[in-house]
């Protein structure tokens, strides 16, 4: 990455463990969320590859075909899954960055020459700036918007500020707006919702170096 190995190392940390706990999920919920879970994994653990400093790791030349059509088929399973839910459309646009990261960054191309690790070693951009503007557009506000619902409602934050811990301690949760947040399974919920913020971000940043 442009900030360094540090930093490619950093951001390959923090999606390896967004994978890791994804790979856990994929042992609980219904087949739907398992399957959801398989998805994020992939993705985690494939931007933890692709952020490897290129100090540490340089691919051959074919690895980013192989990332090409790894993630073109996510991206179609993901798309076939849209049918069941809107909400699998987002995993269809990160299936495609990848391949678009892939595409661009294959050595040659549009003068890249490297991967998201290798971004300071390439000296250059690659890709097409309107279709990179578009993506870091997307993430950006998925980013907000993930980020406000890990935000308390004003509700349950005054409560909390004002010493009521009984619902946090005795049922796991509190309610906030008519829901349960906390808890045995919006606990789950959040950190879920934490860790695919953490992967938006990671995408965010990679893109950052195309």
């Amino acid at each position: 990455m442009h900030g360094g190995a540090l930093a490619g190392w950093l951001l390959m940390a923090l999606c390896a463990v967004s994978g890791a706990y994804c790979l856990l999920r994929t042992r609980t919920g219904t087949p739907q969320e398992r399957s959801t879970a398989r998805g994020e994994a992939l993705m985690g653990f494939g931007m933890a590859a692709m952020a490897v400093p290129a100090a540490a790791l340089t691919p051959p030349e074919w690895a980013w075909a192989v990332y090409g059509a790894v993630f073109g088929a996510a991206a179609l399973r993901a798309l076939w899954s849209t049918r069941r839910g809107a909400h699998h459309l987002h995993h269809v646009v990160g299936s495609l960055a990848m391949v678009y990261m892939a595409v661009t960054m294959t050595p040659g191309a549009a003068g890249a020459g490297g991967h998201a690790g290798h971004g300071a070693a390439a000296g250059g951009a690659g890709g097409i700036p309107l279709l990179t503007g578009v993506l870091l557009l997307y993430y950006a506000l998925y980013m907000l918007r993930s980020a406000g619902h890990l935000i308390p409602a004003g509700t349950g934050v005054a409560s909390f500020a004002g010493g009521s811990t009984e619902g946090v301690v005795r049922g796991g949760g509190a309610v906030v707006g008519g829901g349960v947040v906390g808890g045995a399974a919006g606990g789950g919920t959040e950190l879920t919702m934490a860790c695919r913020l953490t992967m938006g971000i990671a995408m965010f940043a990679m893109l950052l170096t195309l």
